[in-house]
């Protein structure tokens, strides 16, 4: 997978955000009553970005877009923070960006949205079957991480016997 290039600024705060795109469809019948159902069930996210760069950093960020990414067509991996927090997300860009626009004396604003291929969120395993690890899942991971270096670790398994995995196959683990 392309990386997001070392070198480059993260993404301001300024207009940053996400907007998914609604796996919904409505149909409004005779009696003025809607039918709705859920249409997919992977959507992409549109996420709003605004990049402030040095001039070097805008010549590197053109040259990526063009060469690396064929003129933007490319999925990268692209380090944005959401509400799961801070990780590398694919992600391509919708269109060509805006900019470069002068922003002072010596850098450059360049805005674009980016389709980021999953929403971020929870997988259903751990919002079904471990809730409770979710709204505490910060005190937890320093608990395990910080607190019991030396703990035993236990695997986390369904109620069918299966090991409960992230969305990229690793097994979460536990301690005692």
């Amino acid at each position: 997978m392309i990386q997001y290039p070392d070198g480059l600024s993260f993404p301001l705060r300024e207009g940053y955000g996400f907007q998914p795109v609604s796996p919904i469809v409505r149909t409004t019948m005779v009696s003025g009553r809607a039918r709705m159902r859920r249409r997919f069930s992977s959507v992409p996210t549109i996420a709003k970005v605004n990049w402030l760069f040095s001039a070097e950093e805008a010549r590197l960020f053109e040259a990526w877009f063009e060469y690396t990414l064929k003129s933007g067509t490319l999925w990268f991996e692209c380090p944005l923070q959401s509400p799961m927090g801070f990780e590398k997300l694919r992600a391509r860009f919708t269109d060509i960006y805006d900019g470069p626009t002068l922003f002072g004396v010596s850098h450059w604003r360049f805005t674009a949205n980016l389709e980021v291929f999953k929403r971020p969120i929870y997988d259903e395993q751990w919002f079904t079957i471990a809730p409770e690890y979710l709204s505490q899942s910060d005190i937890v991971d320093i608990a395990i991480n910080e607190k019991w270096p030396g703990m035993d670790v236990y695997t986390l398994m369904t109620e069918d016997g299966s090991e409960l995995a992230t969305e990229d196959g690793d097994t979460i683990i536990t301690g005692s």
